[in-house]
């Protein structure tokens, strides 16, 4: 039996899906249950895309060496068409109307889907479940999230059986990276951001990478999966790493911590606290000794325990893996892999709300008896002090760091209008707040 397969898009990603589908055919037969054939491509640049990639160019729809977006629009109207295909693979990216046409139009044609989108499911997600359960296809996402940890799988499959209490994670690997630079070679963020540009890590455009978005994107996913929550992408708080200063990192590293961007979400009673967000991961977690663009998720679940996922979050081949991994996984159970419907009961709340150590960086005027002055406002919070940093004096004005016990981001938010109305001018900047992570 053959079970055949067109990928649309053959980018960095599909490149990657192709190679895995063509080298290890024999392997994947084996796993499958039957020959998986890689049957078409449709690429707007294909013989750019054949040369890069070392694949067949007949292979590619298109006898010229480029295709308009109506020849490539054509070309995937008559794979969707084609009753002989069974699996498409969209590895164009987006999240418009165009490509949400395109992944709808594959299910609702009786083919299953595997994509890496995680804007599209982000955006989309319940919408093309719905299709698919209504249509008796799977869709495949697993390199959505992290790429090549197999969160999703864990997620949909290892842990049915439990009760997840909490996901913690590094998703992103350029913010990653750039915080790594930052804490190891004392490097600005501007100047950790160049280095992560010329390194391929990061974009020319960034900002998805460093406001959060990216990761917003796929702890939207891992909420829907975990907690059966249907966000709305929008309604998930997201704070970036663009704020991060070098006096942050320096003062987080004299607090026995690191700063990284972390995708983070709880379960108390019926609500799921869940933001993204810079932390200070403490160093006896293990989220705090991964460095570079690896990424990391920490499962916490209420009979497993902790579970630690660590990998490459990215890649050609790498993400590659994951959607071939899918593709296996529908060609051997088809229609038995079928989404499972979304659970409900929980509600999402703001991390704020939940009681979080905090590290709190203040400006202050450089005036005798300031630190006395904080942390009085603080203890009137009922917020006990863990640990006070040194004081870093610069010409007229100092800055130093206070960490908290747990508490919540309106008590720390309290104590903070305390200060600024019983000693006016003496904060030169709003204090910088982040939540400890242990």
């Amino acid at each position: 039996m053959q079970f055949r397969v067109a990928i649309l898009g053959c980018g960095t990603v599909g490149g990657g899906v192709a190679r895995i589908l063509l080298e290890q055919r024999d392997a994947l037969r084996e796993r499958a249950g039957q020959d998986i054939q890689l049957a078409r491509i449709v690429d707007l640049f294909p013989e750019q895309s054949s040369r890069r990639h070392g694949l067949p160019r007949e292979l590619y729809a298109g006898a010229g060496a480029d295709l308009t977006q109506q020849q490539a629009d054509a070309e995937i109207q008559r794979i969707l068409e084609d009753p002989s295909i069974d699996l498409v693979v969209e590895t164009i990216g987006g999240s418009g109307a165009a490509i949400l046409a395109t992944t709808r139009g594959t299910l609702e044609h009786g083919k299953h889907l595997v994509t890496a989108n995680k804007a599209l499911l982000a955006k989309h997600g319940e919408e093309l479940l719905g299709t698919a359960r209504k249509h008796g296809k799977g869709i495949g996402f697993e390199a959505a999230v992290s790429a090549a940890i197999p969160i999703i799988k864990v997620l949909n499959e290892c842990l049915t059986g439990d009760e997840i209490q909490s996901i913690s994670g590094i998703m992103n690997g350029t913010s990653n990276y750039i915080l790594s630079k930052m804490a190891s070679d004392a490097q600005s963020f501007d100047a950790a951001l160049r280095d992560a540009q010329a390194k391929g890590y990061a974009e020319a455009d960034p900002t998805l990478d460093i406001n959060g978005g990216d990761a917003g994107h796929k702890l939207t996913l891992v909420l829907r999966l975990a907690f059966g929550l249907d966000v709305e992408f929008e309604d998930l708080p997201r704070r970036g790493i663009d704020t991060v200063t070098a006096g942050d990192v320096a003062f987080a590293h004299e607090m026995h911590g690191v700063i990284k961007l972390i995708c983070h979400a709880q379960r108390v009673g019926d609500s799921v606290h869940a933001a993204v967000t810079p932390m200070i991961v403490k160093r006896t977690n293990l989220l705090s000794k991964i460095d570079g663009a690896t990424n990391a998720i920490r499962v916490i679940g209420r009979y497993a325990g902790e579970i630690v996922l660590i990998g490459q979050g990215a890649g050609s081949l790498e993400t590659g893996s994951a959607i071939v991994s899918d593709i296996v996984f529908l060609a051997r159970h088809g229609e038995h892999a079928l989404p499972r419907p979304v659970a409900t009961g929980f509600r999402l709340r703001p991390l704020g709300e939940l009681r979080l150590p905090y590290h709190i960086v203040f400006e202050t005027a450089d005036m005798p008896g300031m630190t006395g002055i904080v942390a009085t406002a603080i203890g009137r919070q009922d917020i006990n002090i863990d640990t006070v940093s040194h004081n870093r004096h610069e010409v007229d004005h100092a800055e130093f760091a206070i960490a908290t016990m747990p508490c919540t981001r309106s008590q720390v938010e309290r104590a903070v209008k305390d200060i600024q109305g019983n000693h006016p001018g003496s904060l030169l900047s709003e204090p910088r707040v982040l939540p400890i992570l242990v």
